[in-house]
């Protein structure tokens, strides 16, 4: 019931997200600086958007991964929901997982620092930039190639920018303040800004995908002409670690490990794509895939419900260590996964609305009866990192806050949020009547136990989801709305449906969630800034308008260090939540996982990510006590 990446996960993610841009200055005096000021500025192996990058630029490896693991064996995951193309740019259609595997971007993350996002160099060998970060120059590895053996260049880069920009509305807006993409040399691409002091923004350039022009403009084997602007699936041309095999559309799909991959030895790269072979299976819904993992078909799961990890694993392959249950630690992001009201509709406008609903969320209840007491309520938009508010704003924070004193509820300066506690019959009663008291003030009335607005229309709900299994979720929502006179009704659709729906606004609630890096930034205006409320392409479902929550965003976005970028993100918080924009769900704050125990890991694990499959390797020995796979 609550999402957890994992690495390969992450990628895909990359690929088919971003974040979004600032606030424009004048754009005359940036362009011709930076070729006066070039000259003189230092190349860097790596950044960080605070602090200082752990690893020297003549570091080895980095310090969590084996750089003698085996290369060899398969590793077989799964995936929910068919796929039907392998263009990695397109808004429309589903890639299969494990996609990002073919795929490169300029730089790359090193999973034990996501607290300052540092990046190591790619297919970039260097990054340079003025203190101003108005702009910025990659210099391409000479010996970056694609899999046909043609080198990786500056024009591919300025292509796929371009091509990504105007295919794709998400990419548009995320990169609508880079003003100008250029080749200045045989390896090097300079991208210029339309503003200054934005510290992200190099940074962003940076994730950058790549792809290569020359096999997107010719020809397949039949003589046709490719289409970026279209679906595709013939396997396309990479230049990452791994390749399509074979696949079944929709099925399966697996990847080989590229023998001559160019940047293996690399030492952002060294110890890391272990396995010959990583194949996913395709399974129409995550309790089917269960089923199917306790019969040997794939080797590893991430599990979400705290109903499979307290029942369906009672079985003999846990019993006699062949499959094995383990729990790491999440340090690497926080969630807001949540109740989301559409505010576009006008009985969701008023605070007290939004509050009463919450107020009848029995949570509690849920845990204990559903979910074995295994999640905890969530009290942030940043939950299980030091970026979440509490207590009253203090220090740096309220400095922050005075400047939006006049545009905020009074409650941000004197009292600190907390969700509403049901549980027991005392609670849930009187909470019910403080939810009549507030639905009443916002003009509600009731007609025969009817909660009806003015006009005599009734107050109703339409949950919208794509999952069956969140049925057990809303019902009892459901059931306590309709003590508040409030009729929600629950519509599962298909996934196509679903985000087709999503996309064009057209819902009353869903539930969704909201994954946060350690260093928040420019995507913070795709989620909840104005300008995102009617982008169909934004992470901005709620609809949120607010004048104070564009400012605190770009507070975080222009935060100059550490400090400052914690306090503002705290209260970037603090106002969301006292706006009760969302009805908060609950999370937990460490992975579970089941593996069939074959594998290998380093002793030293990274801080920030499990890692697996990417740092992790066949173990000959392990799968030898195991047995052969199915």
């Amino acid at each position: 019931m609550h999402v957890r990446t994992s690495i390969h996960a992450t990628r895909r993610q990359v690929l088919m997200s971003g974040a979004a841009l600032g606030v424009a200055l004048g754009l005359g005096r940036l362009g011709s600086a930076h070729a006066d000021d070039a000259a003189a500025l230092p190349w860097h192996h790596a950044t960080a958007l605070t602090g200082t990058p752990k690893y020297p630029a003549d570091f080895a490896h980095f310090d969590y991964v084996n750089p003698a693991a085996p290369k060899t064996g398969v590793v077989r995951l799964y995936d929910i929901g068919a796929f039907d193309s392998f263009n990695p740019i397109l808004p429309r259609g589903n890639v299969p997982s494990g996609i990002g595997l073919l795929f490169q971007m300029l730089m790359t993350a090193a999973l034990d620092e996501m607290d300052i996002s540092a990046e190591y160099g790619l297919l970039a060998e260097a990054i340079q930039y003025p203190a101003d970060f108005s702009w910025v120059r990659y210099r391409l590895r000479p010996e970056a190639r694609w899999h046909d053996g043609q080198p990786v260049t500056a024009d591919d880069v300025v292509w796929s920018f371009q091509k990504l920009t105007e295919i794709n509305p998400t990419y548009k807006y995320y990169y609508s303040h880079v003003a100008k993409a250029e080749v200045v040399g045989p390896r090097e691409v300079l991208f210029t800004f339309d503003q200054a002091n934005n510290r992200e923004l190099p940074h962003i350039v940076g994730q950058l995908l790549v792809l290569p022009k020359h096999w997107w403009e010719g020809t397949d084997a039949r003589g046709n002409k490719r289409d970026i602007n279209a679906g595709t699936l013939e396997p396309p041309l990479g230049s990452g670690p791994y390749r399509i095999k074979a696949f079944s559309a929709g099925q399966w799909i697996s990847y080989e490990r590229v023998p001559d991959y160019w940047a293996a030895g690399l030492p952002a790269e060294l110890g890391q794509n272990n396995f010959d072979e990583i194949r996913y299976e395709v399974y129409r819904d995550s309790q089917i895939a269960l089923e199917a993992f306790q019969g040997d078909p794939h080797d590893s799961r991430n599990d979400n419900s705290p109903n499979n990890w307290a029942t369906a694993y009672d079985i003999p392959a846990v019993k006699d260590g062949r499959i094995r249950l383990e729990t790491f630690p999440d340090r690497a992001s926080g969630i807001m996964q949540a109740f989301v009201v559409n505010l576009r509709r006008p009985k969701f406008a008023d605070p007290r609305v939004r509050r009463a609903i919450n107020l009848v969320f029995d949570f509690e209840t849920l845990n204990r009866t559903t979910f074995f007491d295994q999640y905890k309520r969530i009290p942030s938009f940043f939950a299980g990192t030091e970026l979440a508010s509490s207590g009253l704003p203090e220090g740096r924070e309220l400095e922050i806050l005075e400047v939006v004193r006049d545009k905020v509820p009074p409650e941000v300066f004197t009292t600190p949020y907390a969700n509403p506690v049901n549980g027991d019959t005392d609670r849930i009663r009187a909470n019910l009547r403080t939810a009549i008291d507030l639905l009443q003030q916002a003009g509600w009335t009731f007609r025969d136990r009817i909660l009806v607005d003015a006009d005599g229309k009734p107050f109703t709900i339409d949950y919208l989801s794509a999952d069956p299994t969140f049925e057990r979720v809303a019902l009892p929502l459901k059931q306590a709305l309709a003590r508040v006179g409030i009729e929600m009704t629950v519509r599962t659709v298909d996934s196509s449906q679903y985000i087709n729906l999503v996309r064009a606004f057209d819902f009353d609630m869903i539930t969704s969630s909201w994954a946060q890096s350690l260093s928040p930034g420019n995507e913070q205006k795709e989620y909840w800034g104005s300008a995102a409320a009617d982008n169909p392409a934004s992470r901005n479902l709620a609809g949120i308008r607010d004048p104070a929550i564009d400012i605190l965003i770009d507070r975080v976005i222009y935060a100059t260090d550490r400090a400052d970028l914690v306090a503002a993100t705290r209260a970037l918080d603090r106002v969301l939540l006292a706006n009760n924009f969302v009805i908060p769900q609950w999370f937990i704050d460490y992975d579970r996982t089941a593996r069939w125990n074959r594998f290998g890991h380093p002793e030293k694990m990274p801080a920030y990510s499990v890692g697996f499959p990417t740092i992790w390797w066949w173990d000959a020995e392990l799968a030898a006590r195991t047995g052969a796979p199915k």
